[in-house]
């Protein structure tokens, strides 16, 4: 479109008056205004839009064509800027999160109630997939928000603290009885025991195999699993060491359900938080991060 809006604007007013003299006074601009405005667009489009008279305008066939187009066009932005009123009136919005399963479970889920109570009218979608995931899609902005543990390679991306989170490797008593009855109580739990981890695509499976790594721990047998909340029921039910997050199963530890193993040197704490790309400036996400604050 080489026209300036502003002259179809004016012909769309002329059209609706057929009077020159209303249109003026509908935009606030002159009737010489006016007249040129119309001027060059028939110049520009290479045909007449009006027929004058001494009574006013009147649209020829060919602005009659045009007249259905801009009328169309005019009032889908005025549907578009009483949808945007009614989104500031009522905190409408469309908030778009990525988080995995577990973070959602434990942690988003409190936060969502909170937010929801206080923003009742504004639209949520969660989308349940990897750390990784999650990442990729906040640096192409195709979601507005991410939970996720510190990305310490995404410098591009900003990033709110919400808790420190430690991994710790757990089981049942009655499985290290028997596991030391079987094998001897000076076995290597790493080396004999059944050792659960989550999937090799997990962000925190590629935490602990780090630290795995630095700290010569080898595990012989290992049973890879899906999510966080099937490796602390496998572990409740005695069926190996688990590493799982020492927050989501604290209640098991001060029951006595479950035990910690003690390690030489401790898993790195991480830290949760909210990450999106900072020049992401939807109402909605803007709505949020005001809550969080």
């Amino acid at each position: 479109m080489e026209q300036n809006l502003s002259q179809y604007k004016i012909f769309y007013e002329v059209a609706k008056a057929g009077n020159i003299s209303k249109a003026a006074k509908e935009l606030y601009i002159s009737q010489p205004a006016i007249s040129k405005a119309i001027g060059k667009l028939e110049d520009s489009l290479g045909l007449s839009l009006f027929t004058r008279s001494s009574r006013g305008v009147q649209l020829t066939s060919e602005g009659e064509i045009l007249f259905e187009h801009a009328r169309e066009a005019f009032e889908a932005l005025e549907r578009g800027e009483q949808e945007l009123r009614r989104i500031q009136e009522f905190d409408i919005g469309h908030l778009r999160i990525g988080v995995s399963n577990t973070l959602c479970k434990y942690i988003l889920l409190p936060y969502l109630k909170t937010f929801i109570d206080q923003y009742p009218h504004m639209k949520v979608t969660i989308e349940s997939q990897s750390t990784v995931q999650t990442l990729n899609r906040l640096e192409q902005q195709k979601i507005d928000l991410g939970l996720v543990a510190e990305p310490s390679l995404r410098k591009d991306l900003s990033f709110i603290p919400v808790m420190d989170i430690q991994d710790i490797f757990v089981s049942t008593r009655a499985y290290l009885e028997n596991l030391y009855l079987r094998e001897g109580s000076d076995t290597n739990i790493f080396e004999t025991g059944n050792i659960m981890l989550l999937d090799e695509n997990n962000m925190t499976r590629h935490h602990v195999d780090e630290y795995m790594a630095e700290n010569a721990i080898f595990p012989h047998q290992i049973l890879e699993v899906t999510t966080m909340d099937l490796l602390i029921e496998f572990a409740k039910i005695g069926l190996g060491v688990a590493c799982v997050i020492r927050e989501l199963v604290q209640k098991e530890l001060d029951t006595g359900v479950l035990v910690e193993i003690p390690l030489q040197n401790s898993i790195s704490r991480r830290t949760i938080g909210f990450a999106y790309h900072p020049s992401n400036q939807a109402m909605a996400l803007k709505t949020f991060l005001e809550f969080l604050y």
